[in-house]
This record gives C-alpha cells, sequence and structure tokens, in this order.
C-alpha cells in the first residue's frame, strides 16, 4: 500500500531542484513544489495532530504554508559561502508550544534523496538551555544514562550533532557523564529508509519513532522546566 503522503514524485522533485537550484527555475516548477511537496507535507501535518497530542499536548502540528510546522523551502544565505537559494530537502518540526525557533525542543522529520530520518531533541540550544540540560545531566545521571540505554530507543536512535572538544567550564573533568556534558546538541537521529516513506505504514512508522523517544524528550524538557 503507497503513502498517501509522499510519492516517488516527492524524491524527484527533490532530486530535479537540486541540478536546478536558482531563482527561475524554482518559479517556472512552483506548481510542481506545491503538488508534491508543500501539499503533501501539509496533509502530513495535519493527519499527525491526534498523534502527537497523544503523545504529548505541548508539542504542536501546524499546518501552516508559512510559520508552522513545515520548514521553509528558501535558504538562510546571509552568512554562508553556499549561496544556493534553496533547501533540497522537506523539514517538518513539531516544536514544544513555548518554542519560537529551530532550537527549541522538538520532534523532527526529514526527507532527502538519499538521506531520510527521524529526529528528536534540541539542535543548538543557547547558553542559558545548555546549562540547564548539563546541570540536570549532573543531578538527575541516572535518569539521563536509563532514557539512553532504554532497549526500543537505543536500537531506532543514534545521538548526533556537535561536541566540544575540551570539558565545559565548571564541570567536572573526571564526570563519568563527561561525553554528555560535553555535547552542544541534544539530538537523536533515527534513519529512516525511502521506500519506508512511499509505505502506507508511514506516518504509524513516525509516530512510533516518536513514542520510543518518550523518555528522552521528557528529560530534556524536565531540564527546561516545560510541560511535557
Amino acid at each position: 500500500m503507497a503513502s498517501r503522503f509522499f510519492s516517488q514524485q516527492s524524491f524527484t522533485f527533490l532530486r530535479k531542484l537540486a541540478k536546478n537550484n536558482n531563482r527561475d527555475w524554482f518559479l517556472e516548477h512552483k506548481d510542481e513544489y506545491e503538488a508534491t511537496i508543500r501539499t503533501p507535507a501539509l496533509d502530513f501535518i495535519t493527519a499527525m495532530s491526534v498523534d502527537l497530542a497523544m503523545l504529548s499536548p505541548h508539542f504542536l502540528a501546524l499546518p501552516k504554508k508559512v510559520g508552522g510546522s513545515l520548514m521553509r523551502v528558501h535558504r538562510d544565505v546571509r552568512f554562508g559561502k553556499d549561496k544556493r537559494p534553496y533547501k533540497t530537502n522537506i523539514g517538518i518540526q513539531f516544536r514544544h508550544e513555548q518554542g519560537k525557533d529551530v532550537h527549541a525542543p522538538g520532534f523532527y522529520l526529514h526527507i532527502e534523496p538519499n538521506d531520510c530520518f527521524v529526529g528528536v531533541g534540541i539542535w543548538r540550544p543557547d547558553a542559558d538551555a545548555l546549562g540547564k540540560i548539563r546541570d540536570r545531566i549532573c543531578e538527575k545521571g541516572k535518569d539521563w544514562t536509563a532514557a539512553l540505554t532504554e532497549k526500543p530507543f537505543k536500537r531506532h536512535f543514534e545521538l548526533g550533532g556537535d561536541s566540544l572538544v575540551r570539558p565545559p567550564r565548571g564541570y567536572d573533568k573526571e564526570h563519568p557523564l563527561l561525553e554528555s556534558l560535553k555535547r552542544k546538541d541534544f539530538i537523536a537521529i533515527s534513519n529512516i529508509s525511502t521506500d519506508s516513506v512511499l509505505s502506507g505504514r508511514f506516518k504509524k512508522m513516525v509516530v512510533d519513532r516518536f513514542r520510543v523517544a518518550d523518555s528522552y524528550m521528557q528529560f530534556l524538557c524536565k531540564a527546561l522546566e516545560l510541560r511535557y
């Protein structure tokens, strides 16, 4: 059974965009983008709203063209050397109700040819949030270790993102959880196949992956004094 959301045409469009990453081509193919990318993504976000509320009522599924759970296709080219104007992936983030941007805790879905994955956690938290997470790891080390070593979580997820080279200032250099304290990102990634994205069981699979990260997300929310 095929997915009622994304299709082979979705991946075809993303591949073509990667080869023709310029404004003129994109505007000429805007209808194709709407039909194969934005409309299926908004439909998926809408369909996720009930399941997400059952996981946690404080994470939002907002099916809006701008400012919702669907991340914008336009890249921010102001500061980097890469001046390609468009992202060549579909990014969907279900952020916490208290979050204002991509640096908030959230559940994430990334769809790109040869690189599809589910993500959970918080990417590049600011200094205050980072300190709170590190402090809670120090205070509740057993809870942190338990969340990381739960069998379903460990089977599907790996921690990703960047870490410091040296121990963070103010923390014990001999701490048994030093590698966790050195993290700058607290994200966990679960790779998924293109076939699973195209499957009729795709939404259930995403919900199931989010669910096995429950303890991990609860830990982060408690550290940041957010409701879960």
